[in-house]
């Protein structure tokens, strides 16, 4: 945790003294992406003297931020409605592709060790199943010495597109959880061991805390803070570990424009190697923007992005979008956006 802490600390502090600049870009919200977004407002600062100051603060919160009209872009994971985005005036573009990770606190095992299934992924996030040693767990996992451990659950505090993320697979692999929790950004967490944090650093905190906990974080973090991790079942069968392999897999069969505003829901994807909870970050712009010169700064930091960001994505293990799809985004999206 400490070396994203610090990581954190430093593009932060960087992004916050670029911000006194005039030209600066100004957007908000998901925690998802943030670790990306850093790195490629890094390497834009020092293309083009551009800096970009970007509040990583949930999903919920980019989206008020830019209903609001404070920031020139908002930042989410859990994407807004065709309708929502016509009454407000709005275009939404993926930017990047990551996967979602059940995060654990066990001692004695390796990352991917242990598997799980998502019916009982559901149970461990229900509360029905408490402690490690449950006879379900043990089944998926022969051999291995489970402990008598209580599960804590850890989940966000704040309103969240992970967790959007994070439960439209529940849901989609649990009619029990469709039925009694649901999805969301923010949802009522059933399980009684349930701790929340805020942002993904939260989670992640509060899983390298708890012994025996689990939580759910979006890889970069998995990476960061070399965190143990389940690999899970996906749809056609096979346990499969996150990276950026798997995350492109799911999104190889994603049909982007068949849902208004692309938001295109990935989970429990088809394919041997498909990481079962892969999602897209989106960014959420207004087609008559308030700032003019400032919505066209934003468009061309994407824009570099999407041509010069493709290594720095890779190196954290999200998936930098197909050019063949960026080329759609700005003939079809951005072209909405008056200059």
């Amino acid at each position: 945790m400490l070396k994203l802490k610090s990581f954190i600390t430093a593009i932060g502090m960087s992004l916050l003294a670029a911000s006194a600049m005039a030209s600066d870009i100004t957007g908000a919200g998901a925690t998802f992406p943030f670790p990306v977004y850093a790195k490629w407002a890094e390497g834009y600062k020092a293309a083009t003297g551009t800096g970009m100051n970007y509040q990583s603060i949930g999903s919920s919160g980019g989206i008020r931020q830019i209903r609001a009209k404070t920031v020139t872009f908002g930042a989410t994971d859990a994407p807004v409605s065709g309708a929502d985005l016509d009454k407000d005036g709005m275009v939404q573009f993926p930017m990047i592709i990551g996967g979602t990770v059940p995060v654990i606190n066990l001692d004695g095992f390796k990352p991917g060790e242990l598997r799980v299934t998502g019916p009982v992924m559901a149970e461990m996030f229900m509360g029905k199943i408490s402690k490690w040693n449950d006879a379900k767990l043990a089944a998926l996992n022969p051999g291995k010495n489970l402990p008598n451990e209580i599960i804590t659950v850890v989940h966000r505090a704040d309103g969240s597109g992970t967790t959007f993320n994070w439960t439209d697979y529940l849901s989609a692999v649990s009619k029990e959880w469709a039925d009694t929790v649901g999805k969301g950004a923010a949802v009522k967490w059933p399980a009684p061991t349930s701790v929340g944090g805020k942002g993904n650093e939260g989670v992640a905190a509060n899983v390298n805390r708890i012994k025996g906990s689990i939580g759910y974080v979006e890889y970069a973090y998995v990476k960061k803070n070399n965190m143990n991790f389940m690999q899970i079942q996906n749809a056609n069968g096979k346990f499969v570990s996150p990276d950026d392999l798997t995350f492109a897999a799911a999104a190889a069969g994603a049909d982007w424009f068949s849902v208004p505003g692309m938001g295109v829901s990935m989970v429990n994807a088809k394919g041997d190697n498909s990481w079962p909870v892969s999602t897209a970050s989106f960014i959420l712009m207004y087609k008559a923007p308030v700032d003019k010169a400032a919505s066209a700064e934003a468009l061309k930091f994407f824009d570099w992005s999407f041509k010069n960001g493709k290594k720095m994505a890779a190196d954290l293990d999200y998936v930098p979008l197909p050019d063949s799809l960026t080329d759609q985004i700005r003939s079809r999206v951005w072209s909405q956006i008056q200059k």
